[in-house]
């Protein structure tokens, strides 16, 4: 489970960016994303999918948090 850095890019969407591997992509959807929950499925702009069990209220970004691949 990496630690994965999330910002704000300057159109507004959110970056992710796994250090250990030297990888930014854009997070191109969340499963929930609304006023008080944050998270479940991230799928990135490369196809590639993440998880993290929601949060509640949700992040502040910039954040960090841990993440799962999707496949694991």
């Amino acid at each position: 489970m990496p630690n994965v850095m999330i910002r704000k890019n300057d159109a507004g969407g959110l970056l992710f960016y796994v250090a250990k591997k030297d990888m930014e992509e854009t997070i191109a959807s969340v499963e929930t994303d609304t006023s008080e929950t944050w998270g479940g499925e991230v799928v990135l702009t490369d196809g590639s999918r993440w998880y993290i069990d929601p949060i509640s209220p949700p992040p502040v970004f910039p954040t960090t948090l841990r993440f799962k691949r999707g496949d694991e």
